[in-house]
């Protein structure tokens, strides 16, 4: 079943504020007319519409203003969902909306479900950006790190940070922390060979002192 509404904002692949479109009734119930971003396009309505439609682009603009705030604190946070899956990081169960948009509730702030951009199907581990639209002129990028356990977002975090896979196999894994081995040896070696030369260096200005003092 559909209804028709007045967008009270632009909506992206709706139209534009004061446009009359038609949705399905549940999206209109659900989340166009409770976010205060739609009216049922009643003849009151349309007639209340046009009256208020300054008042309406004040607030909007307000709203966009608030809005920009937002998305400042929110750009690239990062946003961390457990999950289990297998050990080719393939997950078992889904991401929805609705999850990211409780962990960002959890932490301040006011995001619906709807407002998360769930253009990709997340279906593994890994670290993925992901937009939420903050209002119909601003949207803004967080980091979503989809992990088995909080130590192993933190671990995948520290290697996304630092340019390398998120995703390792045990093979690769211990590749890399052979490679790491191997660079702290070589630096505890360069260290040695600087300290000896410094003390041949020393011992050497010593010895042509004292032959100084002897001639």
């Amino acid at each position: 079943m559909h209804v028709d509404v007045i967008l009270l904002e632009r909506i992206a692949k709706l139209g534009q504020m004061g446009d009359i479109v038609r949705v399905k009734s549940g999206f209109a119930r659900n989340f166009l007319i409770p976010q205060s971003k739609a009216l049922r396009a009643t003849a009151s309505n349309k007639a209340s519409f046009a009256e208020r439609k300054v008042q309406i682009e004040a607030d909007s603009l307000e709203q966009r203003g608030e809005a920009e705030q937002v998305s400042e604190r929110l750009a690239g946070k990062q946003i961390v969902l457990i999950r289990q899956a297998s050990e080719s990081g393939q997950l078992y169960g889904s991401v929805s909306g609705k999850d990211i948009a409780a962990v960002l509730t959890k932490d301040g702030f006011s995001v619906h479900h709807r407002q998360v951009q769930m253009n990709d199907r997340f279906k593994m581990l890994g670290v993925f950006d992901l937009q939420i639209a903050l209002h119909a002129e601003v949207t803004t990028t967080v980091k979503l790190n989809i992990a088995k356990t909080e130590d192993e977002a933190e671990q995948q975090w520290s290697r996304y940070q630092k340019g390398e896979p998120v995703l390792m196999t045990a093979a690769e894994e211990e590749m890399i922390e052979e490679r790491k081995q191997a660079d702290a040896m070589m630096r505890r070696d360069q260290e040695k060979a600087e300290k000896a030369a410094a003390e041949a260096e020393a011992q050497a200005a010593e010895e042509e002192a004292r032959a100084e003092e002897q001639a």
